[in-house]
C-alpha cells in the first residue's frame, strides 16, 4: 500500500503543478500596439487503484498467495474559450464557440481582425 500513497503524492503534486494560473489564462500575445490574452477551459480525470495480499489461495490453484498492485492513470484536455483583447479601442472579450477545430478557425479569425486593425491603424497615422 506504499506503492500506492507514493503513487498518489506524486501524480496530485504533478496536478498542482499543471493546474496553475497561467494554464486557464494563456500568456499574452502582442501584435503591434494590440495584446491578446487567450482563456481556456481545462477538464481532467483522475484515477488510482492498488491491491496486497497474503496467504494462500483459497481457489486451488497454485502459487504462494502472495501479491503486490498499484495503479494510477489520468487524461486530460485544454479548450480555447474566450480572447481578451485590449487595444486602443478599450478591453474586449471575444468568445470563441464551437468545437476544437471550429475554435482554432475562431481563434484565426480573431487575431485575424485584430492584425487588419493594426495594420489600418497604422497606416492612417
Amino acid at each position: 500500500m506504499e506503492d500506492v500513497e507514493k503513487l498518489l503524492k506524486t501524480s496530485l503534486a504533478e496536478l498542482e503543478r499543471i493546474l496553475a494560473t497561467k494554464t486557464v489564462v494563456g500568456e499574452q500575445i502582442a501584435i503591434g500596439d494590440t495584446i491578446l490574452i487567450p482563456l481556456l477551459s481545462v477538464g481532467f480525470g483522475f484515477g488510482a487503484g492498488g491491491g496486497s495480499g497474503k496467504g494462500e489461495m483459497s481457489s486451488g490453484e497454485a502459487g504462494s498467495g502472495e501479491g503486490v498492485g498499484a495503479g494510477v492513470g489520468g487524461g486530460g484536455g485544454v479548450k480555447p474559450i474566450a480572447m481578451i483583447i485590449i487595444d486602443a479601442n478599450g478591453v474586449r472579450i471575444e468568445p470563441i464557440k464551437g468545437t476544437t477545430a471550429s475554435a482554432v478557425e475562431s481563434l484565426g479569425s480573431v487575431i485575424g481582425k485584430v492584425v487588419e486593425a493594426s495594420t489600418k491603424k497604422s497606416k492612417s497615422e
